[in-house]
């Protein structure tokens, strides 16, 4: 599971209700199952979010076993709708989420 820093001001979002409403918003379906929200979306087999605390997100993905039958607009559709369900959650763009990636790897933090 990849976990994602949340904005401050953010985790009012994902609170409660709120991650499986945004999952299910951007995905068109969301179940609950535990502590996760589950669902899943063209390419993606299974989406799982996890909210870890106020400042963490961990969200794993789970990809179909063949691709080679999906055109490469349905595979640039599900990472948009990855990211935008990741935006919506964190307050990060991919851009942001890649730079903190790295500055936390610069610190050994991963």
């Amino acid at each position: 599971m990849t976990e994602f820093d949340i904005k401050r001001g953010f985790f009012k979002n994902v609170d409660g209700d709120g991650l499986k409403n945004i999952m299910a918003e951007v995905f068109g379906s969301a179940s609950v199952e535990g502590d996760r929200v589950v669902s899943k979306y063209g390419v993606m087999a299974r989406i799982e979010a996890k909210v870890i605390s106020k400042a963490l997100l961990g969200v794993a993905t789970e990809n179909v076993a063949d691709t080679s039958k999906l055109t490469d607009e349905e595979i640039i559709d599900s990472k948009r709708k990855l990211n935008d369900f990741l935006f919506q959650c964190t307050g990060f763009t991919a851009k942001d989420r890649q730079k903190r990636a790295k500055d936390k790897a610069k610190k050994g933090e991963l």
